[in-house]
């Protein structure tokens, strides 16, 4: 993700086609951040590269969630993930081919951060399979209780592919979420500020995801 603190970075074009080359096949960026025709560039550079694009939804009105929907059924991401409304958003996109990730469980403050029960989390899974989403997006390393429990709980709790977005920041988080069945992650911050690997330039710290993702790295 090319963002930080849940906020998509301003050089987000520059930034993207500096690494663009890399190996890197999956790019996203949040709903914050980027005017609109600097979010729709964006997206178009993505698919210039024929790489997947991901659109975060982290505002936190209905009204702003909402209005992003729209944003997203306009341009085109290939997935749209977050945000908590799953109806009108599923309205507003409907005939479009973006597929569409919502988040699951009680989404407070900014950053985001995940709250409820293990068991309510998982119930609102559930639901939104029953709704016809396409995927969950769980803010797994947002929680403020057991996490392992967590997603195990939501991923035997649907049949969806569930993406973990948020927080991480290691190769151990990663290799956690693959074990336990997670389909996809997503990193920001983490990478830009260069917390995987010191000293190392972003594409180097890409080049560790990707091998920790890959199983290289434990």
């Amino acid at each position: 993700m090319l963002t930080r603190d849940d906020r998509t970075i301003a050089d987000a074009r520059e930034v993207y086609g500096s690494v663009a080359q890399t190996g890197i096949r999956h790019v996203g960026c949040k709903d914050l951040g980027l005017p609109r025709d600097e979010l729709a560039g964006l997206m178009e550079d993505i698919r210039a590269n024929g790489h997947t694009s991901y659109l975060e939804v982290v505002s936190e009105t209905d009204e702003a969630t909402l209005e992003s929907a729209r944003v997203a059924s306009e341009i085109g991401p290939d997935y749209l993930i977050g945000g908590t409304l799953i109806e009108p958003v599923q309205e507003i996109i409907a005939g479009s081919p973006v597929r569409f990730f919502p988040y699951v469980g009680k989404v407070v403050d900014y950053p985001c951060l995940l709250r409820g029960t293990i068991e309510e989390i998982a119930q609102d899974a559930r639901r939104a399979e029953e709704l016809g989403v396409d995927g969950i997006n769980l803010l797994a390393y947002r929680y403020d209780g057991d996490v392992e429990a967590l997603v195990d709980a939501v991923v035997k709790a649907t049949s969806l592919p569930v993406i973990a977005a948020g927080s991480v920041d290691s190769a151990a988080r990663i290799r956690a979420l693959a074990d336990r069945g997670v389909w996809a992650f997503t990193i920001g911050t983490a990478a830009l500020d260069g917390k995987l690997v010191s000293d190392a330039p972003l594409e180097g710290q890409l080049g560790y995801i990707l091998d920790a993702a890959s199983g290289v790295r434990s």
